[in-house]
């Protein structure tokens, strides 16, 4: 079922608000003023201001979901894919955390909320993970016992790189092409000993 056009401009207004007021000062009513909608039509598709929160949230992580399910299909060789797995998280995430202003502090402050609204696209991703592990087994290009397994181990990796990607503390000083060169080399030994 397609998002209403009006739906999708309240989350954008909001998304734009919190990231220039944050969160905390930004109200139901600046939202509706903002977006050019009644206070009605806003909590006709929202409850609160924290189901609009989620629903920003979500927005990015549809983003997100969808530049990698665009690696996933791409016609190069798997440990190809997971590079360039790797790296879409990895730059998408900090992208939208920078462009998100003061709301980033928010999804830093209260990192529980934001696991809450990213369980779904944490195990989709990893599914995704699984299936180019499912690809590179298939053409003998991995040696992997439990795929599963494998492809949660990477998406926690990739997830857990993610706050030191984005303040540039992984490999600092180090050109990103450097970088995944040895993401690469690290994959390809991993990947091919499991």
């Amino acid at each position: 079922m397609a998002v209403s056009k009006t739906k999708l401009k309240l989350v954008e207004v909001a998304r734009i608000l919190f990231a220039k007021k944050g969160l905390e000062n930004t109200t139901m009513n600046d939202i509706a003023v903002a977006s050019k909608k009644g206070r009605r039509t806003l909590y006709t598709y929202f409850k609160n201001k924290e189901e609009l929160y989620y629903a920003v949230i979500e927005t990015e992580l549809d983003r997100l979901r969808q530049k990698m399910a665009e690696v996933a299909i791409k016609s190069i060789s798997p440990e190809e894919k997971l590079q360039e797995l790797v790296f879409a998280h990895l730059n998408l995430i900090k992208e939208a955390v920078l462009r998100n202003g003061n709301l980033r502090a928010e999804f830093f402050r209260d990192i529980w909320m934001v696991e809450k609204v990213r369980k779904n696209f944490d195990q989709a991703e990893s599914s995704l993970i699984q299936k180019v592990l499912a690809e590179g087994i298939q053409q003998q290009i991995f040696e992997i016992q439990n795929p599963p397994l494998v492809a949660d181990i990477i998406h926690y990796c990739i997830k857990g790189l993610e706050v030191p990607y984005i303040y540039g503390r992984l490999g600092e000083g180090i050109e990103q092409e450097n970088c995944k060169n040895v993401v690469q080399t690290f994959l390809n030994k991993a990947l091919k000993n499991i």
